[in-house]
């Protein structure tokens, strides 16, 4: 609420200006702020602003006027966290990444070789959530950087792995017993260093960018992240499409009809991605000053992550996956 840069009609409004006035004389005296709000960094400029924005929109209420917005944000209960419904779907996702880590850990054999990229996207995952917490726990022109840039490793190392998995860039884990397929080509390798190179200068140079910008660049921030984000569902549908149409092989040592029964997954999954996303698009009040759409949109996607790892899971205990030699 208070580290955007950019006004609302609430916090532009005259009744807002000088409640802010009063609020400052009379409750901005040493060691007025509860522990709480302190250990959370909350000033007493920033508690008042809170306090006059419930104020005003109580009576906007109580009148029949619509909620406004301050600040580039909706008015929320505080319960300690500036956006509860957010913070506690957060840590839903936080707790879906961490168990379906530990279900890559002990269902997936260390010589798989796409083991290790479902691990560090795992791993990225759950910072990336860990951050989300922080952000809505207390909206700060630093917990917002990290949110968004922690976000957007998240979906491009998603893209990094998706590309790895599907055009089969995978080095062998182990060079005698490993598990690669007939098929694999050793220059591959340079394929693979290459695609790791640009992913980490792509990355690099976005949020370098964004670093140097003195306003944050939002639009620029959505563009980038849909673009990676249709880039990587885009090659999961073609994972789902029936082999006349894909120009996928799914997994090496197989004609490209071979079709495993949990091939439609990717295609179900995108689908319902999309349809979360549009939660995003929406914009409305708060219900009960504690729901928006955007809290919503986090509650969507813990079973959507629960779900790919499923797939995931799945897609490498696949037959195909057998253990076999280099020759």
């Amino acid at each position: 609420m208070v580290a955007l840069t950019f006004a609302s009609s609430g916090d532009r409004s005259n009744d807002f200006q000088q409640c802010l006035l009063r609020c400052d004389n009379t409750e901005c005296t040493e060691n007025s702020l509860p522990l709480m709000l302190k250990m959370t960094r909350w000033t007493c400029a920033d508690n008042c602003k809170y306090l006059c924005m419930h104020e005003i929109t109580a009576q906007d209420v109580a009148s029949g006027t619509a909620i406004q917005q301050y600040y580039g944000k909706w008015p929320f209960h505080r319960f300690v966290a500036q956006e509860p419904a957010s913070v506690a779907f957060s840590l839903l996702n936080f707790y879906t990444h961490v168990k379906g880590a530990q279900r890559l850990r002990m269902e997936l054999d260390d010589s798989h070789p796409m083991k290790i990229y479902y691990m560090g996207w795992s791993f990225v995952s759950i910072n990336t959530w860990i951050w989300s917490c922080l952000f809505h726990t207390r909206d700060t022109a630093f917990t917002e950087k990290m949110d968004y840039f922690s976000a957007a490793l998240t979906i491009l190392v998603a893209l990094y792995f998706t590309v790895v998995r599907l055009f089969h860039l995978y080095a062998p884990s182990h060079p005698r017993n490993t598990l690669v397929m007939h098929g694999y080509q050793p220059e591959n390798r340079v394929r693979l260093k290459s695609w790791s190179a640009a992913c980490v200068l792509i990355y690099v140079g976005h949020i370098s960018y964004l670093n140097h910008l003195e306003r944050f660049d939002y639009s620029y921030n959505v563009k980038f992240n849909l673009a990676i984000g249709l880039a990587h569902n885009a090659l999961w549908l073609c994972y789902s499409l029936p082999s006349s149409i894909s120009f996928l092989r799914r997994f090496l040592g197989r004609s490209k009809r071979y079709r495993p029964h949990f091939v439609y997954k990717p295609a179900l999954l995108v689908s319902l991605l999309v349809a979360a996303m549009a939660l995003e698009l929406l914009d409305f009040p708060p219900w009960a000053l504690i729901f928006d759409a955007h809290s919503l949109w986090h509650l969507s996607t813990a079973p959507l992550a629960y779900m790919w790892y499923q797939f995931l899971i799945e897609d490498a205990s696949d037959d195909c996956w057998k253990e076999q030699r280099l020759s």
